[in-house]
């Protein structure tokens, strides 16, 4: 899973996907175009409140096109939201889940015994408590960012491994959510410096994250993780491009 993130100044904090710019950014480095013809171009689709710096921060979710006006490669989104326009009087209803793994920076499920392996399945699944659970607080911060963004979460558990987790998605219309939800998780294991290993139907070679941030001092962030606590705290917009891969 690769996720690019960027961060622009805008001119106005005033944001609707149709006044938003097209941007881009170098293809070849992702794997999403040659060397020779690297530009791989973002076009809005979708805006998000920002949990992780605030109002009027705001998320971008964006469409990977080539410089010949086709879809890259990798854009499975434009074939769903083409069908999705075709059928859209039929309203159709989506409830996704996600399951993933969490890893530590020897890629092993975090909270893993080294050189070992935890007990027998049974007391994890859906579990609570010491040497059941691990890494709740990363679960909790991930839901209260995705009511914050508006994204229809409707649920988390643990799952039946260790460091093994589940969130749900729906019932909603569309297409974005989804989307929104997993992407946010993995800005918010940057913070970690975590890995997540998932069987996630969301590409996001497909789809690029862009954040933009108003000219503005330091503004409130809703969402920080120091440690293994999530704290409120004010911090300055982040000015640096973030890269990880998992």
């Amino acid at each position: 899973m690769r996720l690019q993130t960027l961060t622009k100044v805008p001119e106005s904090g005033t944001f609707k996907v149709e006044d938003l710019p097209e941007w881009n950014f170098d293809g070849s480095s992702t794997g999403q175009a040659p060397g020779d013809n690297s530009d791989v171009y973002l076009r809005p689709v979708a805006i998000y409140p920002d949990p992780f710096r605030g109002a009027p921060n705001i998320l971008v979710i964006t469409e990977c096109w080539d410089p010949d006006g086709t879809p890259n490669k990798y854009n499975y989104r434009h074939e769903c939201a083409k069908l999705m326009e075709a059928h859209k009087e039929h309203k159709p209803w989506f409830g996704l889940e996600q399951e993933y793994t969490l890893l530590d920076q020897l890629d092993r499920p975090y909270g893993w015994p080294q050189g070992g392996f935890p007990g027998p399945q049974g007391p994890y699944y859906c579990g609570v408590g010491t040497g059941k659970v691990y890494c709740r607080d990363i679960v909790e911060a991930h839901y209260k960012a995705c009511l914050f963004a508006g994204v229809k979460i409707s649920g988390t558990n643990a799952e039946v491994m260790p460091a093994q987790w589940e969130f749900q998605v729906g019932p909603c219309e569309g297409i974005e959510r989804e989307y929104c939800a997993s992407l946010l998780l993995r800005i918010l294991l940057m913070f970690k410096q975590l890995v997540i290993n998932s069987g996630s139907p969301v590409s996001s070679s497909t789809v690029s994250l862009r954040s933009l941030v108003p000219r503005s001092p330091s503004t409130p962030s809703q969402f920080q993780v120091t440690g293994t606590e999530l704290v409120f705290t004010a911090t300055s917009p982040v000015r640096r491009c973030a890269n990880l891969v998992a």
